[in-house]
């Protein structure tokens, strides 16, 4: 997002969302931004500006909405089905303990992970029991958002 700072250009700047919901401006480290319009958090900023600037009038511009493409879905035998927001260096095992890990009908072997790369629909096979049970980290793949970890039931 882009917070604007009129006539301050040295407080002017672009930040991300960090995962745990804050912005970091000059003068402002750690500002909450989850869960607050543009409005709201250019408010915010003010309030704490006003101790070093006078009368500052701060706009923030979000420049990347959060979408479906900053989500991964895990869908299946999981205890809460859900799209899980990505963040950086997220890997399966995030994912599968965000939902509650697997469900008692999951064969979390046959798992497998969805993902569209160059406009194409590729399936990645995971072995979640490996990774869950017997703790097998190369089975602990990297996601990227947009993906969908699907977990199929056991056949009896």
């Amino acid at each position: 997002m882009q917070v604007f700072v009129w006539q301050n250009p040295e407080l002017t700047v672009t930040v991300p969302v960090r995962p745990d919901g804050k912005i970091s401006t000059p003068l402002n480290e750690d500002m909450p931004a989850v869960g607050k319009t543009p409005s709201q958090l250019a408010r915010d900023i003010e309030k704490v500006l006003s101790e070093y600037v006078r009368s500052p009038h701060v706009n923030v511009i979000v420049t990347l909405p959060a979408s479906a493409f900053s989500q991964v879905k895990v869908i299946g035998q999981v205890l809460h089905p859900a799209a899980v927001p990505y963040r950086e260096g997220m890997t399966v095992l995030d994912a599968v303990l965000a939902v509650g890990g697997l469900g008692n009908f999951a064969a979390g072997n046959r798992a497998r992970l969805v993902r569209i790369e160059n406009g194409k629909e590729a399936e990645i096979h995971v072995r979640l029991d490996a990774l869950v049970n017997n703790g097998d980290m190369s089975q602990n793949l990297k996601l990227r958002p947009g993906d969908v970890l699907v977990v199929p039931e056991s056949r009896f």
